[in-house]
Formats: C-alpha cells, sequence, structure tokens
C-alpha cells in the first residue's frame, strides 16, 4: 500500500510535511482533511488517529501521528540526502534535533498563539481581537526569532549549517502563518531571518508556493473582514 498523508494545508505541519515528500519524490496519497469542517472529529478518523489531528501518516498500517517523528521517519525510511536529516555525523543530528525540540514551546506555540488570538477567538467568542493579548505574543516571538539569527543561523546560510534541512521547513511553515493574520512584519524587521526564508522558499520551490496557495487566500479573505469591521465601526 502507497504511504498515505492525512493533512491540511492550512496546517503548519502539513505543509512541512507535504512539501518535504513533494520535494524529494516520495510518493504518496493526499488524504485532505478539512480541518474548518470538524473532519477529524469524525469516527472514520478517530479509528485512525484518536487524537483528532494532522498532520499524520499511514504507511501499510502504520500509524504515526506527530510531524517531528514523521519527518525523522522519512528520512531514515527512503534514505533522503544526508543533509535533510543528518544520520553518519552524530554532532549534526544533533544539531537538528536541538531545533526540533526547541520549537514546540518557542517558535510553533507562540507563533500559534498569534493565529489564534487573531482568527480563532474572535470566531468562536464572537468579539474583538484582543491585541493586547496579541503584542504580548508578539514581543515573546520577536525575542526568539533574535535566536533563530544568533544561534540556530549564526551566519550560516540555514538553521543547522551550510545545507537545508528539517528545521529550515518546519521553522518557514510556522512563520508563514503569520502571514494570514497580516502580522509578517515580526520576522521581515530581522534582515538575517528574512533573508533566511526567502533562501528556503527558493530552494523548496515550486512546491512552497502550491503548498501555501490556502494560506494566501485566507490571508485576503482575513483583509476583507477587517476593512469590512472598520467600515463598520
Amino acid at each position: 500500500m502507497v504511504l498515505q498523508l492525512y493533512f491540511d494545508l492550512l496546517s503548519q505541519p502539513s505543509r512541512a510535511i507535504y512539501i518535504f515528500l513533494r520535494v524529494n519524490n516520495i510518493q504518496f496519497e493526499a488524504k485532505e482533511v478539512s480541518l474548518r469542517k470538524g473532519e477529524q472529529y469524525t469516527e472514520e478518523f478517530k479509528k485512525l488517529n484518536p487524537f483528532s489531528k494532522v498532520p499524520f501518516i499511514n504507511d501499510d498500517g502504520f500509524i504515526l501521528t506527530e510531524s517531528v517523528a514523521i519527518l525523522r521517519y522519512l528520512s531514515l525510511k527512503y534514505h533522503v540526502a544526508e543533509y535533510w536529516y543528518p544520520k553518519s555525523d552524530v554532532k549534526a543530528q544533533a544539531r537538528v534535533d536541538e531545533y526540533l525540540n526547541w520549537q514546540h514551546q518557542n517558535i510553533r506555540f507562540i507563533e500559534s498563539s498569534i493565529f489564534r488570538e487573531k482568527v480563532i477567538v474572535p470566531r468562536q467568542e464572537k468579539k474583538p481581537i484582543n491585541q493586547s493579548r496579541v503584542d504580548q505574543a508578539k514581543a515573546i516571538l520577536s525575542v526568539n526569532i533574535g535566536l533563530l539569527e544568533t544561534y540556530y543561523l549564526n551566519g550560516r546560510p540555514f538553521l543547522c549549517g551550510k545545507d537545508i534541512s528539517v528545521t529550515d521547513i518546519l521553522a518557514v511553515c510556522e512563520l508563514m502563518q503569520l502571514v494570514a493574520v497580516k502580522e509578517e512584519d515580526i520576522y521581515q524587521s530581522n534582515d538575517v531571518v528574512a533573508a533566511w526564508i526567502e533562501r528556503v522558499k527558493s530552494r523548496l520551490q515550486p512546491h512552497f508556493d502550491l503548498a501555501h496557495a490556502n494560506l494566501y487566500a485566507m490571508r485576503e479573505r482575513f483583509i476583507r473582514s477587517q476593512s469590512s469591521q472598520k467600515a463598520n465601526l
């Protein structure tokens, strides 16, 4: 049975794994799941993934539900180029693992907080955006983006060295979520990080823009909704 990927391209790690598969020419069956429609909560879905989240893979009955574990597994099983997830250099692998462990709380959680406060919470609570919460999260994320520059990049072209790795895909897909809510200035104000993002995007084309098409459309909807709210004030 061909590898199956369950995903929603509005999900940051879903995009990362989707792009990784495309860039490395790994054949897979695309199983799109609409998070907005709640398809992850159906009984059929829960039989495969009781966590009701995407992405996850089904590799001939082998289910894997965490994006970092999925990227490691795919790198090892399909013998992709060494730079994606180093296997022969224990220190290089440890450097990649360091970022993969760090990013959960320091990039993904904070960035997702901004997205939730600007899109999800106002819809659920029928209230205006709580700008104070947004600003608090932006301040924390700005500090952590600074660490991307000074610690992870540290004069190198990519997060963990001279070549791209799974860390770069995960990180850029997370930060791109800010585009949907017009908050990309958080990373664009850092010239080193902004240049790195463009470098990664260029390396992953055309798959990068194709994977982000829904996100770009979401940005346009967000802009229109904000304009409509201002007009009604």
